[in-house]
């Protein structure tokens, strides 16, 4: 029985250092909900939280014995010679390798997520592959979250000091024996490492993956607080993004119920105005004093005076959303139409997809068309997405730089792009360069981390509120003298403006930490000459409606594909917009939010409802879920069949 006893060491050994990783996920969990816990205590109770943490294990298990595979190999391989002190140690090392990497990522995650209100994907590797600067934004991060440091520091001290050796250096053994006892482990443990990473024993059970994290959740948001980074990594390798769903099976039946492809039946000849696109950075709807009359009791005044001037001369909407949480997503939903669902459009494969534009679509009758971007080239893959859609020039920080009319290298912000206010000079003046009518869009990149201010501004915008703020009023600054100097250029009155943003960003009001506020983005059409009277329309819009509002404003004559509305000539009631969080679609129309997992609804809230604390789910009318569906439908089938043209 002794014998019996000292062969199962290296079983034993290998169960508490996994035990011990157990710990490391937990404490990488409550940082995660310390360092965001502002959009997670909306209904959080101590019941709930260890709800969501126990859901966790799930994960946990999962990623541990995924990651540890090697580890578990080493320690059990049947082989009696490796019991040996530098064996021994080899095995304690790529012990400690795995797991602090683990714990890298998750801690990096924490910090991250404020950005994306998600658990991080194998795409984030795509969609920052272009940038140079990645080195010294992790540095200035690693500094101002020096505290993630030195716990790193501790956890992976703690690691090599607690970890457990098998024992057997000294000890007494037949060598089969022992390679019998080591084999016969290696059998036992194989079964339950599977059934761990599938998340359980039965037939029935399929591997889990991020959606199963939502079965243990109220709010989508809080789907990230369940699961881990490790596991969101690994078990997005390699994966099909788009997985058709068979809600409806007659073809005509869908069309019906929605139908991405626009014919217009107007019969007014088409007005060939220019059409410019500003996507700022960042410049969520809660930042816009104009669009916020109701917060904090009336005395809101926000941080952008020029946009609110301009807002008292355009068309905009009271309840307008963007269409996803990154940069790489607004490129699509605004120029192209295209909302993300479950991943990035154009970090997939369908991004190989024929796919049209705004720009193709202008380029086509006789439109100049040109993006700018202040960042260099190839920077998150925009470059390749504007030539894709019809976009025949591009300018960026090297054209910029170039140019001998501005500053040059000098008004570089050092680490993303040239700064807003010379960009949108120069944006302005090459305009003017250009044949019209031209269509023309550009991504600025100030409002942005690392969330500064040239040198000249920093007393003129000092740090206010949160860090993002005085970013903000240096970006609407820099848009109000970009439409002081447009307004003088002979082609201003003929042009269409819209202006809208990427996605949102950091917040202090918890109206904006929901589900759907973290998804608040303005829409703002400015017509010079237009004879539509300025107001704040109550609909609902979205980034995909700019592509046909845009079309129906220049009463564009050709049938086009836009997964959007035009929202100037649809009604209130029908209007909506829709997106996507941790494997929930959300569906806002009417009034209400619709919350739907794939499967079924498991949210509805009214609108009204601003801190989404009412779940009113059996409530909802079986037509909002129906027409969801069909959206769902048609984008994964027209995604995977190469359809998104009409």
């Amino acid at each position: 029985m002794r014998k019996v006893n000292v062969l199962l060491r290296p079983l034993a050994a290998t169960i508490c250092n996994l035990l011990m990783i157990y710990v490391v996920y937990f404490l990488a969990r409550i940082i995660y909900l310390l360092v965001n816990f502002s959009y997670f205590e909306q209904g959080l109770t101590f019941t709930h939280l260890c709800e969501m943490f126990a859901g966790g294990l799930v994960f946990d298990t999962s990623a541990i014995l995924v990651t540890n595979i090697p580890y578990i190999v080493l320690m059990l391989l049947p082989w009696h010679r490796k019991e040996n002190n530098l064996y021994q140690q080899v095995c304690r090392w790529v012990f400690v390798i795995i797991n602090a990497l683990a714990l890298v990522v998750d801690l990096c995650d924490s910090v991250y997520f404020q950005y994306t209100m998600r658990r991080t994907t194998t795409t984030v590797f795509s969609e920052f592959s272009n940038e140079g600067n990645l080195g010294s934004i992790f540095f200035k991060e690693t500094v101002s979250h020096f505290y993630l440091v030195l716990i790193f520091a501790l956890v992976v001290w703690s690691l090599y000091r607690f970890y457990r050796k098998s024992g057997l250096e000294n000890s007494r053994y037949r060598w089969w024996h022992y390679d019998l006892a080591m084999l016969l482990s290696l059998c036992a443990v194989a079964p339950l490492v599977v059934a761990g990473i599938r998340g359980g024993f039965t037939t029935a059970v399929r591997p889990i993956t991020i959606s199963n994290a939502n079965q243990y959740v109220d709010r989508p948001i809080e789907a990230a607080l369940v699961l881990n980074t490790p596991f969101s990594l690994y078990r997005t390798i390699g994966k099909d993004v788009f997985v058709v769903p068979e809600y409806f099976n007659n073809p005509q039946e869908i069309e019906a119920v929605y139908s991405p492809i626009h014919t217009l039946t107007d019969t007014i000849p088409m007005t060939k105005k220019n059409v410019v696109v500003l996507i700022v950075e960042s410049f969520g709807r809660e930042y816009i004093g104009a669009l916020n009359k109701t917060l904090e009791r009336g005395r809101y005044k926000g941080y952008t005076p020029y946009v609110d001037q301009l807002i008292a001369k355009s068309t905009t909407f009271s309840h307008s959303y963007c269409n996803g949480r990154k940069s790489i997503d607004g490129m699509p939903s605004i120029l192209s139409s295209i909302p993300m669902f479950v991943e990035p459009f154009f970090l997939t494969p369908a991004s190989m997809n024929h796919v049209s534009g705004i720009a193709s679509l202008l380029a086509d009758e006789g439109y100049q068309t040109a993006f700018f971007h202040g960042a260099q080239r190839g920077s998150m893959g925009f470059l390749a997405f504007s030539r894709a859609t019809g976009f025949q020039q591009y300018y960026g920080r090297e054209d910029y730089e170039d140019d001998r009319r501005f500053g040059g290298e000098k008004d570089f912000d050092g680490t993303w792009a040239i700064w807003d206010e010379p960009f949108l000079q120069y944006y302005a003046k090459k305009m003017s360069e250009m044949q019209e009518p031209f269509m023309t869009a550009v991504f600025t990149a100030s409002s942005h981390h690392p969330y500064v201010v040239p040198e000249q501004y920093k007393e003129a915008y000092p740090e206010e509120g949160i860090v993002i703020h005085k970013c903000i009023r240096y970006t609407d600054m820099a848009i109000g003298k970009f439409f002081e100097t447009a307004s003088k250029e002979p082609w201003f009155k003929n042009t269409i403006f819209v202006l809208t943003s990427d996605h949102t960003n950091l917040s202090d009001h918890a109206e904006y930490q929901t589900d759907l506020g973290g998804f608040c983005s303005p829409i703002i059409i400015y017509e010079p000459e237009s004879v539509r009277q300025p107001e704040i329309q109550d609909k609902i819009a979205q980034q995909i409606d700019i592509l046909p509002t845009l079309m129906g404003m220049l009463h564009y004559q050709k049938p086009y594909f836009a997964f959007g509305i035009d929202l100037l000539n649809t009604a209130t009631e029908d209007t909506w917009a829709v997106n996507y969080l941790n494997g929930v679609y959300q569906y806002v129309k009417q009034d209400h939010v619709l919350q739907f997992d794939g499967e079924k609804t498991v949210g509805f809230y009214a609108l009204n409802d601003s801190l989404m604390q009412h779940n009113l789910v059996g409530r909802q009318p079986m037509q909002m879920e129906r027409e969801l569906k069909a959206i769902i439908q048609q984008y994964m089938e027209r995604m995977t069949q190469d359809r998104l043209l009409p």
